[in-house]
């Protein structure tokens, strides 16, 4: 035995360590499809399976591979091993040595960036990660009514969470439903949106209702959106509980409505749910929403993805302090501000949006007193400052350690950075500071930032070029009427970004078109919403709404598609005339709005203007009528088609300040646009009767859902006993294949169940066994299989459906291959039953997702089907599988009426018989499939078996 440890260490290459070890395993998964991401989660601690998706088969070939490399062998045991610390035990004692120290630090977190949770995967995991490292640490200042602000730090943060989780576990939240935030800044939201996640649900933030005049308009636009989410739980605050309880009326789906205060007194810890990185973190409406309310789906992936380039493009670090008066129920506060913050580990200084707004100068007091280095706003919140402000106000402010003002979610002014900059200035301000920036909720948050210190870049280009043909052309220095456009930033790291024409040709700089992007946050669609979902992509592009042209890098948005006024074959974008008209005395400022509406009579876009005034003096208002029309014709050429002068608060704002100019036309187009706000008793009578209307379409909308579902099992268990007998008692396989396939049929005919077939021409002959290999997405796949390819297979199915006699005995009749999915000896051998039954003539049907779930995704693929491939050189048949989850979900025994669909790919043939090519065989089917399939490709970190 001594001489077999001497020749071992002797004909040993590579020295036994810590360090070599995981280069064995790294140039493993270096073969994966993930190898990459997989890199910064490599350290002794991290589950070989779990974490960097080494399933039974994989874990053979490191097994093999570690042999190899150290010249030596482990034991059986090894195959077991969950870790590389423990393989590391195991390899150590197979060679005889004292244990080598393995305590090192993890290889991936680079120096520079140790202080950050580089390698968290969600927001829970971010924020246990500060718990661990810094629980005392301050994490939020948050000013509320008090001069002074109340400090809450990560420990503070995770406490409150729990308290609320518990709450929304003892009311029955399930992972994944979707919870509604309408509360204010401050403790209640914080521990509340986090509350959520750590119950496992998905937030939804709304926003309160601020005027009573406007309780209905309010009320039915966040019940849409509550409606589209699918909300159980809505979470508000003490004087919002009695307006929220209208709530009922309009969203069918609601079933309790909490004040916070209830769920920050419980106690407990809520039960352990593990959440992955490609579930939804969170929905977000846009405040505009109307009848088709878009929910943008953003992943804990989505938002690391954007946070990270977000804070490489600004070089955040810890030391920053950022200071935010954001509302936390949009992108820009909550990512960008406080979730941002979370990440990077930075104070955040924070106040309501109204404590703002009484008095704008508080924002700039909190930045001079907590030397706050980030802060932003959109393009009013800068305007305030310069309007609103007056210098005994800001006497001795000092602004010098703002290094970043974010100017964003707003068209950018060019006269407001030039104002803003001679204002404050005096101040401290380095003018440098001023970054225009662009984003989206589609991307999470930001896209484009310029370089740190850059200072604002301006755009002078020849207007009636720009407005006849969209060329942005360098006006001359002498041109009278230029038009100044913005730089907003270049693509984040990461990021890409294209500008096409209407037939999606890519366009050269300086042409303006539809602005389009691609990045690691980009969102998988809008929720509940699959028709908008199908026109936000375009052959891999998403289309962002807005127009813009690229120069230098840099991208300059000209406006919202949508928004955009074509009269007399030119170009008209609002913003500037509203800027222009806003400036008139006697007009409220920022209460202008101009869009184009369709003229009944000819057909014909015209430009309506909506302008808010106080005066009510014919002759006063006449006189500013006419200013308009000159300044109209001054800008373009041309007098508005409709001019509207009206009362205060008749110009539709989002709570972030933002017209919503698509609202108004809305209502223009209707006649309502103007008219006085109904008596609040009439609004609220109103909203309870359209509420039962609502409710009584749900009923019966409902109870057919029911009927049909009642009706389909009806047919199912009548058919089964007799399936089930018949496969039992009748001699040959094909008779019995026969009877199932017939059945199945029978019960897709009585449903009226739709199933296409595409690719039968991609089937191989009947003499020649292959590896069916299909997505799993419903328990009706092989059904679905079964009934729509017309060739018998040996199905593989998991060990526990041999556990009951009725089930056991029903597939053993049909040679059924049952695989052990948690013993990982068992699992790992299983290849040897597939090889024998290729070598029998047999061909195969195997789910190498190896389980499904209820939310779409598709799992990654274990390595059994290709392993066998490419060692007995069998085809692989790559099949995709549609409509079998939107029909029976995995978590429901509701069955919906729905069609199926089945694509048969071309074959796929073997090239070699080692490791490298079962990971071709792999990758080329998951690819296959993933391009079909409709569905999002998960990861091996970003998926947990439930099944």
């Amino acid at each position: 035995m001594g001489n077999r440890l001497n020749q071992q260490k002797d004909n040993r290459k590579t020295e036994i360590t810590a360090d070599a070890l995981l280069s064995v395993i790294q140039g493993l998964i270096d073969e994966s499809p993930d190898g990459d991401h997989l890199k910064h989660d490599l350290n002794l601690d991290c589950r070989l399976e779990h974490d960097l998706g080494l399933d039974s088969l994989a874990r053979t070939e490191l097994v093999a591979r570690i042999n190899k490399a150290f010249a030596i062998l482990l034991p059986d045991e090894a195959l077991l091993a969950e870790t590389p610390r423990a393989l590391m035990t195991l390899l150590t004692q197979a060679a005889g040595m004292p244990e080598v120290e393995t305590t090192a630090a993890p290889k991936v977190l680079p120096t520079d960036r140790s202080m950050l949770p580089s390698a968290a995967s969600t927001l829970m995991e971010v924020l246990a990660w500060h718990l661990d490292q810094q629980p005392e640490r301050t994490h939020i200042l948050h000013y509320g009514n008090d001069s002074e602000p109340d400090e809450m730090s990560y420990r503070d943060l995770w406490q409150g969470a729990t308290r609320v989780a518990t709450g929304l576990w003892e009311r029955s939240v399930q992972p994944g439903d979707r919870v509604a935030l309408m509360l204010p800044t401050g403790v209640s939201y914080f521990h509340s949106f986090f509350g959520v996640l750590l119950a496992g649900a998905v937030p939804v933030p709304i926003y309160p209702p601020t005027r009573p005049s406007q309780l209905e308009e309010h009320m039915r636009r966040h019940g849409r959106i509550l409606q589209n989410a699918g909300v159980h739980i809505l979470i508000t605050f003490q004087e919002a509980h009695r307006v929220a309880r209208l709530f009922r009326t309009q969203v069918p789906s609601l079933q309790h409505i909490v004040d916070w205060s209830e769920l920050d007194k419980t106690a407990g810890t809520p039960p352990a749910t593990i959440r992955n990185s490609q579930d939804i973190a969170f929905l977000q409406y846009s405040s505009g929403s109307t009848g088709d309310p878009k929910g943008v789906m953003l992943s804990h992936a989505d938002l690391l993805a954007n946070i990270r380039a977000m804070g490489k493009a600004v070089a955040v670090t810890p030391e920053d302090v950022f200071v935010s008066w954001l509302p936390l129920y949009h992108d820009m506060g909550l990512i960008g501000a406080w979730l941002g913050s979370l990440y990077f580990a930075m104070p955040l200084v924070i106040m309501s949006p109204l404590h703002f707004l009484a008095q704008p100068s508080r924002w700039l007091w909190a930045i001079h007193h907590h030397r706050g280095t980030l802060s932003g706003s959109p393009n009013f919140g800068y305007e305030l400052c310069l309007g609103k402000i007056g210098e005994d106000e800001i006497a001795g402010l000092d602004l010098s350690s703002w290094r970043f003002a974010f100017n964003g979610a707003e068209p950018v002014s060019a006269t407001t950075l030039r104002g803003f900059t001679r204002r404050y200035a005096p101040y401290g301000l380095n003018a440098d500071a001023l970054a225009p920036v662009y984003g989206l909720a589609e991307v999470a948050v930001g896209l484009a930032f310029p370089p740190p210190r850059r200072g604002p870049v301006i755009d002078r280009i020849n207007r009636d070029r720009f407005m006849l043909n969209g060329e942005a052309l360098t006006a001359a220095e002498d041109d009278p009427d230029p038009l100044s456009i913005v730089a907003c930033g270049r693509p984040l790291p990461g990021y890409r970004v294209q500008v096409v024409d209407e037939a999606d040709r890519p366009l050269p700089e300086r042409n303006e078109g539809r602005l389009e992007f691609q990045g690691p946050s980009a969102t998988r669609g809008y929720f509940n919403n699959p028709e908008a979902t199908k026109g936000l992509y375009r052959d891999g592009w998403l289309d962002t709404g807005d127009r813009a042209y690229l120069a230098d890098g840099d991208i300059y948005i000209t406006g919202r598609i949508k928004e955009m006024i074509i009269r007399a074959g030119r170009n008209i974008y609002p913003y500037e005339l509203e800027q222009l008209v806003g400036e008139l005395p006697g007009i409220r400022k920022g209460c202008v709005a101009a869009f184009p509406s369709i003229d009944s009579a000819n057909g014909s876009e015209q430009l309506v203007v909506v302008a808010e005034s106080r005066e009510k003096d014919p002759q006063r208002l006449e006189a500013l009528r006419q200013a308009i029309r000159d300044k109209t014709i001054d800008l373009l050429g041309m007098p508005p088609d409709d001019l509207l002068l009206a009362p205060p608060h008749t110009v539709l704002k989002t709570s972030s300040g933002k017209l919503r100019r698509g609202a108004m036309r809305t209502l223009y187009e209707q006649g309502r646009l103007g008219r006085g706000q109904r008596p609040l008793p009439l609004q609220v009578m109103n909203l309870l009767l359209s509420g039962m209307a609502q409710r009584l379409r749900t009923i019966l909308k409902g109870s057919a859902s029911y009927l049909f579902a009642l009706y389909a099992w009806i047919i199912f268990y009548t058919l089964v006993p007799l399936v089930w007998l018949s496969v039992v008692l009748l001699p040959r396989l094909p008779w019995r294949w026969r009877v199932i396939r017939k059945a199945i049929r029978i019960l897709r005919g009585l449903t009226a169940t739709p199933l296409r077939v595409e690719g039968l021409e991609h089937l191989p002959a009947t003499d020649r066994p292959v590896i069916l290999v299909a997505n799993h997405a419903s328990y009706l796949d092989t059904l679905a299989l079964i009934d729509g390819i017309p060739r018998d297979f040996i199905y593989v199915a998991k060990q526990e459906l041999a556990v009951k006699f009725y089930s056991r005995l029903f597939l053993q009749r049909l040679d059924t291959v049952f695989v052990e999915r948690f013993d990982t000896l068992r699992s790992a051998t299983a290849t040897e039953e597939f090889a024998r039954q290729l070598a029998a003539g047999r061909s195969l049907a195997i789910y190498p997702e190896g389980t499904f779930r209820a939310e779409p995704g598709l799992l990654p693929f274990h390595m059994g089907a290709f392993v066998t491939a490419a060692k007995s050189g069998a085809t692989v048949l790559p099949v995709t599988l549609r409509g079998t989850r939107a029909i029976l979900q995995s978590d429901s025994n509701f069955p919906h009426h729905g069609a199926v669909r089945i694509i048969i790919s071309p074959p796929l043939e073997p090239q070699g018989d080692d490791w490298a090519e079962a990971v071709r065989l792999q990758t080329a089917a998951r690819e296959e499939i993933a391009r079909h399939c409709n569905e999002q490709s998960l990861r091996h970190q970003d998926h947990i078996q439930t099944d």
